[in-house]
């Protein structure tokens, strides 16, 4: 019998990356999940790879009609969820002069509101004692130039998961977040950048991260689900999976 046999989860953004990752972890060890994605590309393929492994569903976290319509899905197919893994996430590196009202408000409506609706529209469906993990970043404390709009948006998700936590400590529902660094994804984590650009991008987490190299999505993976179902006296809380970069200064100070 697998660790999560008997358990259901809904893995928001999980047909590819670390919310890939994360689904493929689950199912191997016997979890029912429904997977959602915006890119329809990306949907048909998790699809056919999965196929009755799990429930993929297409879905735009920023359309409060689908965070809807997946409510609804998710109440009549597994009924109830254990596991909540909101990982949606949209970034873009625009200078503060140059951040135009569509992108800022697209960036706050993916990373931001979409992710509180989605969990307010689920949390019905929430089983006491259940777990909820949100993606936010280093960004969010990092300062780094480009960053500014994501960098506010992930900062509110975090902020959301501690008021979250407190206010479902009654239901024993833990609320955490997940915060990666420079990890090996498809889109290196900037939609729209070129592939000359992801380089660039890769260069430079290589070179700032203290541990030398990217992380891996299924490291992250690790840590969501240690949250998820073995940090059990755990909630209100950060794992920050970077490698050291969020320490970087101490760390090369003592080196």
């Amino acid at each position: 019998m697998g660790k999560y046999q008997g358990k259901k989860a809904v893995v928001i953004g999980g047909t590819h990356g670390m919310g890939r990752a994360v689904v493929d972890a689950l199912i191997a060890e016997g979890a029912e999940v429904v997977v959602t994605g915006r890119n329809v590309y990306n949907v048909e393929a998790a699809r056919r790879e999965l196929g009755k492994k799990a429930e993929v569903v297409s879905s735009d976290i920023a359309d409060m009609g689908d965070i809807a319509a997946l409510a609804l899905r998710v109440a009549d197919g597994i009924g109830h969820i254990d596991f909540l893994f909101v990982n949606a996430g949209y970034s873009r590196l625009d200078p503060v002069a140059e951040v135009s009202e569509e992108v800022y408000d697209r960036t706050f409506g993916i990373n931001t509101k979409g992710a509180f609706f989605t969990v307010q529209r689920l949390l019905p469906l929430m089983r006491d004692g259940g777990s909820i993990v949100f993606t936010t970043s280093v960004a969010n404390d990092s300062g780094a130039a480009g960053m500014s709009v994501y960098a506010g948006a992930k900062a509110a998700v975090s902020s959301f998961a501690q008021v979250m936590a407190a206010e479902l400590l009654p239901r024993r529902i833990r609320v955490n977040s997940v915060s990666p660094g420079f990890i090996d994804t498809p889109t290196m984590g900037v939609v729209e950048a070129t592939a000359e650009e992801q380089a660039a991008f890769r260069r430079i987490g290589d070179a700032v991260t203290p541990m030398g190299r990217h992380g891996t999505v299924e490291e992250v993976a690790k840590a969501v689900l240690y949250l998820a179902f073995d940090a059990t006296f755990t909630t209100g809380s950060e794992i920050v999976v970077d490698g050291g970069l969020n320490q970087r200064l101490s760390i090369l100070g003592n080196g």
